[in-house]
């Protein structure tokens, strides 16, 4: 009668452990006594730091988290700045971390967690691969045999990879682990999943995470970029006939908030350049377009500069200490920006042509030579 108590009593704790709205993580950061490990919860697209442990003598530490059932979490541990161990946590899930300080760590007891491993390990190996060909390129001679061939190199990477990444996608639908492979991205500038066509991916992959976690606040975000992403594929058709058929017109507010159209515009020709506040970006502005500006303002260049930046301020700020003379607008709301979603805007910088009231040429045009000879051409 015993046994069947004993029996009994078992099946009641494991019944009410798997109802447990709590996560619990043990973890052992080697080397690290009485140091301090931060957890952080990912809220979307920003950290929210949840707790900061202290570890003994052993390195040893221990919490627990609030996890909704359907509702898993993006949890990242870190020490001094650095990522130790990066987590997707389920209610109910008992899991054990060990780690040391360089960011290296194996988990047991989370599936969804094994597979975030995985995934962030192949996106370090492809970031090393691409910066490791960069280099090279860095130190040769732009226009040497060697340079274009390493060129095409880096390029078969990128294309490598992103077809292993849909494969990814396509094996693995009902893992949130795909909503990080969506926005992985090649330094600051390149999303892997960049192209008009991915909508298609968003989408998919997002109606697929809906079927089991419909309340989860990662994927009502997918869902909503996914929806982006379809109005710029819908639009995609439009902004490339615009040719026969005028330009997209945008109104935003320069830098003394006054609204400014393009359709205001007296010149020749308008270049409508999207960029962010990024540095790289900053720099094209005087390594670009100040030396285009100055030789073919006066033969009939305006630039209506849009910089999609959600802090009005610090933009003007910018605009003000570069002086720069061609019209600048931001409305604050970032790649959120109507503008960005008339001319089906999926990467900056890039510039787009209106000559003679016409959006000229058949693609966006994202390299500055190709920007160069545009004008060559257009203003001799």
């Amino acid at each position: 009668m015993r046994s069947y108590r004993l029996v009994l009593l078992s099946l009641l704790a494991l019944s009410f452990a798997s109802c447990s709205k709590k996560a619990r993580v043990e973890g052992t950061l080697s080397g690290v006594a009485g140091g301090e490990v931060v957890v952080r919860l990912l809220d979307v697209n920003k950290f929210q730091t949840l707790d900061t442990l202290t570890t003994d003598a052993a390195g040893r530490y221990s919490f627990k988290t609030d996890i909704k059932a359907g509702q898993p979490e993006f949890i990242y541990l870190y020490h001094d700045g650095t990522k130790v161990a990066s987590l997707l946590l389920r209610s109910g899930d008992r899991v054990k971390v060990t780690s040391d300080t360089l960011g290296v760590y194996s988990v047991t007891g989370s599936q969804e967690t094994a597979l975030l491993m995985e995934v962030e390990k192949d996106e370090e190996q492809f970031q090393n691969r691409m910066a490791s060909i960069a280099a090279r390129i860095e130190d040769l001679d732009p226009a040497s045999p060697v340079a274009a061939q390493l060129r095409s190199e880096l390029s078969r990477e990128y294309v490598r990879y992103y077809r292993d990444r849909v494969k990814y996608i396509l094996t693995n639908p009902y893992s949130l682990t795909v909503i990080p492979v969506l926005y992985q991205s090649v330094g600051e500038d390149l999303p892997v999943f960049g192209q008009v066509t991915d909508a298609i991916h968003f989408r998919n992959a997002c109606d697929s995470l809906l079927t089991v976690y419909p309340e989860s606040k990662y994927v009502k975000a997918l869902d909503q970029e996914a929806t982006r992403r379809q109005n710029y594929l819908g639009l995609s058709t439009r902004v490339g006939n615009a040719s026969e058929s005028g330009f997209p017109d945008v109104g935003l507010p320069d830098i003394n908030g006054q609204k400014v159209m393009i359709s205001d515009l007296d010149a020749k020709a308008v270049m409508v350049y999207f960029w962010t506040e990024v540095d790289s970006h900053k720099m094209q502005n005087l390594d670009l377009l100040r030396p285009l500006y100055d030789k073919y303002h006066s033969k009939g260049l305006e630039i209506y500069s849009v910089c999609l930046h959600s802090d009005k301020t610090e933009w003007a700020n910018i605009v003000r200490s570069q002086k720069l003379p061609w019209v600048n607008v931001c409305d604050g709301k970032g790649a959120s920006s109507p503008a960005v979603l008339l001319y089906n805007v999926t990467k900056v910088p890039v510039a787009y042509f209106i000559v003679d009231g016409t959006l000229r040429g058949d693609k966006p045009l994202y390299e500055d030579k190709e920007i160069r000879d545009f004008l060559a051409k257009t203003l001799k």
